[in-house]
């Protein structure tokens, strides 16, 4: 089922010297219970179009879909809260708040009980691959695989079906990278997610469904 759509997109912004057209004429779909990446180099306009999925800008023309509804008539902040979550290279937890606690903040601002939450976040903790070792430990204490668990299980527990990742195994190494990998994989496929992933990485590239290169700008359908 289509959940996200792109119809002739395009983006630009202005730095100091020029103006920089980022995202040009982009049409692409998104299905759920699938693994997309979208590929290309540095500057090629990956995490602005990522950032446009996110609800974060709106484009300058052409529109976004989420089920049909356009983006620019959406309360995009409840968007971000309620059905779509975005994971980043650098974990992005907050430090005073452990784990338990980092996967709780959705569902207290949604109004969820506080016991309901707690509930709920062990369960997707449990679903990401992580003990009760790591409920109580704040970032600081953990691998930089454990965090990026964390910051997924968080995604999860927002109770969208959109899931937008940002080079997720930037910041790993090969053990963890392939965990990752594997688990925004089984999110997709055997939990309806639609996970959507910038990447330079190629085995990222390799576990997905779908491929797209984003080279100046322009969005190409690989497989």
């Amino acid at each position: 089922m289509e959940i996200l759509r792109a119809e002739k997109v395009s983006y630009s912004y202005r730095t100091k010297y020029q103006k920089v057209d980022a995202v040009r004429e982009v049409s692409c779909a998104f299905e759920t219970g699938t693994m997309y990446a979208i590929v290309g180099k540095s500057g090629s306009g990956k995490t602005t179009l990522l950032s446009l999925f996110a609800g974060l800008d709106v484009p300058d023309t052409g529109n976004i879909y989420v089920q049909g509804q356009s983006m620019r008539e959406l309360d995009r902040d409840a968007y971000r809260l309620r059905q779509a979550s975005v994971v980043y290279q650098s974990f992005h937890l907050f430090p005073l708040l452990n784990a338990l606690e980092n996967v709780m903040l959705p569902m207290e601002f949604q109004w969820i009980p506080k016991k309901e939450a707690r509930k709920r976040a062990r369960a997707i903790l449990q679903r990401v691959g992580l003990t009760e070792r790591i409920y109580r430990q704040f970032p600081n204490m953990m691998s930089g695989g454990e965090q990026q668990r964390v910051a997924i299980a968080r995604a999860v527990a927002a109770g969208g079906e959109i899931i937008l990742a940002d080079e997720p195994t930037g910041n790993l190494d090969s053990e963890n990278e392939e965990k990752i990998v594997l688990l925004l994989q089984s999110l997709a496929r055997q939990d309806g997610y639609t996970v959507i992933v910038i990447t330079h990485n190629p085995r990222v590239e390799e576990a997905a469904d779908h491929v797209f290169r984003m080279k100046d700008g322009t969005l190409t359908y690989v497989r």
